[in-house]
């Protein structure tokens, strides 16, 4: 009983009203009144911190005062110093490539070969000298089947001579064009796995096609940059890599001499501005500088 009066004693005196009065100090004449309550006191303070919280996290949250609050993460920050770094990453390979290329030149001009910029192989580690060869029963039996479906053939088993198309006609009497005015710095060398020469050229100068063709790729590879493939008659293919820009899409029909691309510099495995270009017949690639003169 004596706690129940307690508790209403203290309800009631939240409600217990007071009159707040400013007086003139010399006049002693009522300037302002207000009468409050310990519960109005109460109610505008929570209610003034609230509003103090939702500013002040609003505040923090769209404007740029948080930057100044140490150890706020910023992700645009984060993406910028993201941005700057692999610029950073681009300038220095990009460095890299025009110092080779510089060198490069001056081994031109003193005579001395070209360094290139490939990577080594890995050397392989494992022993292959104790690997022995075994035919089984069903290889032989696989064997003695084709030699037996082949041996009464009318067709001649002898390859097509090379320099030969299926026609006949000489690829010496094809009147190939000259993709690009330039200076042959690395020679055709299947063994070292390079199926092409390349041409160092003039800045921006046009690679044409050497003979007319329909184009069955034009696209971007990681090692080559951008490359562009055309398809000739009588089983000819000429391939062109490290291309700045593509001027023909995959089915466009070009005719010798015509520009298809602009010489660059793109891809990983380069050493400077310049064109690689191969030419393969019947899938096998053959030295270009056999059929077409480059002086």
């Amino acid at each position: 009983m004596l706690q129940s009066q307690k508790n209403e004693k203290w309800y009631r005196k939240l409600r217990i009203k007071y009159r707040l009065v400013l007086f003139n100090e010399t006049t002693f004449e009522e300037r302002f009144g207000f009468r409050l309550t310990r519960l109005n006191v109460i109610s505008l303070v929570v209610g003034l911190g609230v509003i103090f919280f939702v500013l002040t996290y609003f505040l923090i949250a769209y404007t740029s005062l948080r930057e100044y609050i140490p150890g706020y993460p910023d992700i645009q920050q984060k993406k910028e110093l993201y941005r700057l770094s692999r610029t950073a990453d681009s300038l220095l390979a990009d460095a890299h490539k025009k110092s080779v290329y510089i060198e490069n030149i001056k081994r031109l001009m003193e005579g001395r070969p070209i360094k290139e910029n490939y990577s080594e192989p890995e050397v392989s580690t494992k022993k292959y000298d104790t690997i022995t060869d075994k035919r089984s029963k069903q290889d032989s039996l696989l064997r003695v089947s084709f030699e037996n479906q082949t041996r009464f053939s009318l067709y001649s088993k002898e390859p097509i001579v090379s320099g030969f198309d299926e026609s006949g006609a000489l690829i010496q009497n094809q009147n190939f064009y000259k993709p690009i005015n330039g200076i042959i710095t690395a020679k055709f060398n299947p063994l070292g796995r390079h199926y092409g020469i390349d041409i160092v050229a003039s800045h921006n100068e046009a690679v044409k096609s050497v003979l007319n063709g329909t184009v069955i790729m034009s696209g971007w590879t990681l090692e080559t940059g951008y490359i562009i493939v055309l398809q000739h008659a009588g089983n000819l293919i000429s391939v062109y890599k490290h291309n700045a820009a593509l001027l023909k899409h995959e089915g466009d029909v070009v005719k010798a001499g015509e520009p298809i691309a602009i010489v660059g510099n793109s891809g990983e495995i380069t050493t400077g501005p310049h064109l690689h270009f191969e030419l393969w017949y019947n899938g096998n690639p053959v030295d270009p500088t056999n059929y077409i003169n480059f002086n």
